[in-house]
């Protein structure tokens, strides 16, 4: 399959529904040989089939992010099968918990910073070492508006975002020589089936009234499959190469990347930080 991503090689951890299956399915019709991962292998399944159908290349590959001995096991599957990984897209997360600090289990708490930070951190270093050798790749990171920004009683997942916006900075900081490029995105305001447990979630219900109900606002106006192919633009933009001039930034499907990039090209480069602690 010829596209805009010919030649390419892809992980997409979440990608049995949602967002994560809307970027594989993007990706695939692209060109690109796709890896999904993620724990639920029927719904992996039924993404390879939809994609394969299609003229595509997938392989499913059920996993947990957070555990090091799955993700080693998705990475070499992927590269016996397809090559060398030149795209990732950290995608999986949960929502939960929901609650005042001093009310919620600090276990599950942790447990949704090791999905979202721990996940993205065990995927990227085991796909940097290759990207380092071939001086190229591109890993994309499915934050979120709420690591940027304080929504009380989400303070889980808040962190967990904040600390994934932060990874893709050091990420793109440290890939810059090295050909390596990466960038943590809001996919937008799409209804997906994390979204529905979390409209279904009593403490969500119970501390977060207006989001949910906001949330039951956009499913009601029934634009889920537009939203979705628009997050699925975006991110195939990200992964096109188009955007490498805005590594380390946090993206969404709504800015102007065209006046970005335009932007980036023009300015300056920034001073080093910590001035002669700073390598050059």
């Amino acid at each position: 399959m010829a596209g805009e991503l010919a030649g390419q090689v892809a992980i997409v951890t979440g990608g049995g529904r949602g967002i994560g299956r809307a970027i594989a399915e993007a990706y695939a019709a692209a060109g690109a040989a796709v890896t999904v991962t993620a724990r639920s292998a029927d719904q992996l399944a039924d993404t390879v089939k939809t994609i394969e159908r299609a003229g595509g290349r997938a392989l499913d590959v059920p996993g947990d992010v957070t555990r090091r001995e799955d993700v080693d096991r998705v990475v070499k599957a992927t590269q016996d099968r397809f090559g060398p990984v030149t795209i990732l897209v950290n995608n999986a997360g949960v929502a939960w918990p929901f609650g005042p600090l001093w009310e919620i289990d600090p276990d599950r708490w942790w447990q949704a910073q090791a999905v979202h930070v721990r996940g993205a951190l065990l995927y990227t270093t085991a796909v940097l070492p290759a990207m380092i050798e071939r001086r190229g790749g591109r890993i994309i990171t499915v934050a979120s508006i709420g690591g940027r920004s304080v929504l009380p009683y989400a303070s889980g997942y808040g962190v967990a975002k904040a600390g994934q916006i932060r990874l893709a900075e050091h990420v793109a900081a440290e890939g810059k020589a090295h050909g390596v490029v990466a960038f943590s995105t809001e996919p937008g305001a799409v209804v997906t089936e994390l979204a529905e447990e979390t409209m279904a979630d009593p403490a969500a219900q119970k501390w977060l009234p207006g989001f949910v109900q906001a949330l039951a606002g956009l499913k009601q106006a029934g634009n889920a499959a537009a939203a979705l192919a628009k997050s699925a633009r975006f991110f195939l933009r990200l992964a096109s190469g188009e955007c490498d001039v805005l590594s380390g930034s946090f993206l969404t499907p709504d800015d102007d990347l065209a006046a970005l990039i335009e932007e980036a090209k023009a300015a300056p480069p920034p001073p080093p930080m910590f001035g002669r602690f700073a390598r050059a």
